[in-house]
């Protein structure tokens, strides 16, 4: 039984994930990426030294874009539904997005103030599930 789980062991392989998911994860928009990245598959290996060590190219999207949805919502301080609401379907470079911030369209400031009510509000719930969680526990144990 163990000569099996050893020869097990020895023939796993890395875990690969696809370009797509790489480059989600490094926060960067998978068609600006090298043609080499977007061909392959990305270890998990290959993803941490990307992480640790980022080469230029990456230094490079991750400064001036063109940045994913995500990237581009957080930038601008909305969610990503509300960049759709906003008209903005595309991957924006570092420059739009801080032309965005300067003209301040009408739809980005209405985002925005719809953003900062819902952290509000999600601090508002954490605060009261937290004083709950405190007078449950201020009880004791139930019999």
């Amino acid at each position: 039984m163990l000569d099996t789980l050893d020869g097990m062991k020895s023939h796993q392989t890395s875990q690969t994930m696809k370009p797509a998911t790489a480059a989600k994860k490094l926060g960067v928009y998978l068609e600006a990426t090298p043609a080499e990245f977007r061909e392959g598959t990305v270890s998990r290996s290959e993803l941490n030294a990307l992480q640790a060590e980022p080469p230029q190219w990456l230094t490079d999207l991750r400064r001036t874009g063109p940045h994913p949805r995500p990237v581009v919502a957080a930038r601008l301080g909305v969610s990503i539904a509300g960049l759709a609401r906003g008209g903005v379907t595309e991957a924006l470079t570092t420059d739009e997005i801080e032309a965005l911030k300067q003209d301040m369209p009408e739809w980005l400031q209405k985002e925005r103030a719809t953003q900062a009510e819902v952290r509000k509000e999600s601090a508002r719930i954490k605060e009261r599930n937290a004083v709950r969680a405190a007078k449950t526990a201020a009880r004791g144990p139930q019999a």
